[in-house]
């Protein structure tokens, strides 16, 4: 398959319900009040944390001083610690990091053809990842330059200062031409991590062949790659036999390719723990527009959490058709609203909402209607991972998917990680009269998802009730002057007294871009101005934190709800 600027990557070219992104509709209806029920008394299980995972192209990243510090702030937001999946850990090179390539150079040939090792980049890379409280989630891929087939020459390219050979360019996703070294190569990187790292910590690792083969990251048949699976799990379970193996990580168009897959692995009684697949809520066309800087896009187009939603239910209910898989847990390995990752602002304007407040409330969003999708469905969704991390060399406010912009500064986004972060250990009954069920994706007709107010509350084994509250739309460019009234009324409160405190993100709270934009867009900032900047960059209290007494285990907040929003409310018990 080509890969041209028509071709998203992570996006098949399978026709489906939907179309590559939500366009605008400056007559959608808006949401003005809601009422927002909650009963802490009503338990409605774990709260499955789906979204403590991440995972990037640029490998090399990880173990520079901000990726380190960056993935310090996950470790920070998990008990048990995001799982990290980066790319590339196989593909031969120096290990010089660039958008959406990275090397991590480990397997080679002598002299003689006999293979050997090198783990020098994979243990910075896996060192970072553990040292921060964090997990891996091993992508074995992609096939090492000494292990390119001959006729991987009939992929032509014409040689640039970065693209030094066709392998850069995409021999890399050719099938290994010796899966038995391809296998020996697996069981030495499983026992170097075993050996590094310790059972204990090696046994929470997932290990996953490949990404995206039902495009153009593999260039071989389906067929191929499903005997790779079968080698690559064998070799896995030889050095770990209670190791997590999965895969094959389809895009959210890759029904055919999963449903061969699981028939190969059913057939021949390979291991597999999990499955995963990939989803995207838009890909914009075109994708870079090579207009003048800061231009407008040609055609003002959205994420749609539809979409998304959509391939998610259609991929497990693929792995439903399988009733000895009834029992795996889905891994939604990249959970993007757009796509791609290092594309910004600067190659088309669409891609504007990832650095605003509309981010972080689509993504909490997501998570809920996610878990809503877990509560119909047979197959669980048990990681949702976004694909984001960090790029070196951006200007500020680049725009590009990312939790982190120039200077270190953190996005909007990832106070989207800290909210939920707060939320506590068990579900509990919540509901709002104008959310959006999951259960409309029959009747949308491949429409985005239109404004909603909704919520997602939990309880905590000291009493704590956590619920976050938001308004949103997809459609970036539905603004509205406005706020919603919104009632909030939760009931089973079982303490005497609590304390209140509620968190806002908004285009005022929360949200280092606002400031940056009030202060100039400035991309040489002053020491002054970057202070000023990172100091709203966290998440903010909307108000200041006030007692609470509940009647009869009731009380009632009222809100009021700019678009986009999301409001933290944690009731805390007082002693």
């Amino acid at each position: 398959m080509s890969f041209t600027a028509e071709v998203n990557p992570g996006v098949g070219l399978d026709k489906s319900s939907f179309p590559h992104a939500a366009p605008s509709d400056p007559n959608a209806p808006h949401v003005r009040a809601a009422e927002v029920t909650i009963d802490a008394a009503v338990d409605r299980g774990a709260l499955a944390r789906i979204w403590e995972s991440i995972g990037y192209d640029e490998i090399n990243w990880t173990y520079t001083a901000t990726g380190r510090s960056l993935l310090g702030r996950f470790g920070e937001l998990s008990d048990k610690g995001f799982h990290v999946r980066p790319h590339y850990v196989f593909c031969s090179g120096t290990g010089f990091g660039i958008p959406h390539w990275g090397t991590g150079n480990v397997f080679h040939l002598d002299a003689d053809g006999n293979p050997f090792y090198d783990f020098t980049i994979a243990d910075q890379v896996y060192d970072a990842i553990v040292e921060s409280g964090n997990h891996v989630l091993v992508e074995l891929a992609f096939t090492p330059r000494d292990l390119v087939p001959d006729h991987a020459a009939e992929l032509e390219v014409v040689p640039s200062p970065t693209v030094y050979s066709n392998y850069e360019a995409g021999a890399w996703g050719y099938p290994p031409k010796d899966y038995a070294a391809w296998g020996d190569l697996i069981a030495a990187h499983a026992q170097h991590c075993l050996d590094r790292y310790g059972a204990d910590e090696v046994d929470t690792w997932l290990w996953e062949l490949w990404n995206e083969p039902d495009i153009f990251y593999w260039r071989g048949t389906p067929e191929e790659f499903y005997e790779l699976y079968s080698v690559t799990a064998a070799a896995v379970r030889r050095v770990l036999p209670t190791a997590k193996v999965g895969g094959p990580a389809v895009t959210g168009s890759g029904a055919e390719f999963l449903r061969g897959f699981l028939t190969h692995t059913s057939a021949r009684k390979d291991p597999l723990d999990f499955v995963s697949f990939h989803t995207k809520g838009s890909a914009f066309r075109p994708w870079r527009v090579y207009g003048p800087t800061g231009g407008p896009a040609p055609e003002q187009q959205s994420p749609s959490a539809h979409k998304m939603l959509f391939e998610i239910r259609t991929l497990s209910r693929v792995i439903e058709e399988f009733p000895e898989y009834h029992g795996l847990p889905a891994i939604v390995d990249e959970c993007d609203a757009g796509v791609p990752a290092h594309y910004s602002v600067y190659d088309n304007a669409n891609f504007r909402f990832q650095n605003t407040e509309y981010y972080p409330v689509f993504q909490v969003k997501l998570m809920k209607k996610i878990l809503d999708l877990n509560a119909t469905e047979t197959v669980q969704v048990e990681q949702a991972t976004s694909w984001s991390f960090y790029f070196e060399g951006e200007r500020y406010f680049e725009g590009t998917r990312a939790f982190l912009t120039a200077g270190g500064v953190e996005k909007p986004f990832l106070n989207a990680y800290r909210a939920l972060a707060r939320l506590g250990e068990r579900r509990i009954e919540a509901g709002s009269d104008v959310a959006h069920p999951v259960t409309a994706l029959d009747d949308c007709d491949g429409a985005s998802m239109p404004e909603e107010v909704d919520v997602l509350a939990s309880r905590s084994a000291d009493g704590t009730v956590a619920a976050l509250v938001w308004r949103h739309i997809d459609d970036q460019y539905h603004a509205d002057d406005t706020e919603a009234a919104v009632n909030v009324n939760i009931a089973g409160l079982d303490g005497a007294a609590y304390t209140l405190r509620h968190y806002r993100i908004d285009a005022t709270h929360s949200n280092a871009h606002t400031i940056w934009a009030g202060l100039g867009s400035p991309q040489l900032p002053t020491d002054d101005q970057l202070a000023a900047i990172k100091a709203r960059q966290g998440l903010e209290e909307f108000e200041a934190a006030h007692d609470v007494t509940p009647v009869d285990g009731a009380a009632q907040v009222a809100l009021s709800l700019p678009l986009p929003s999301v409001s933290l409310l944690v009731w805390e018990p007082k002693a």
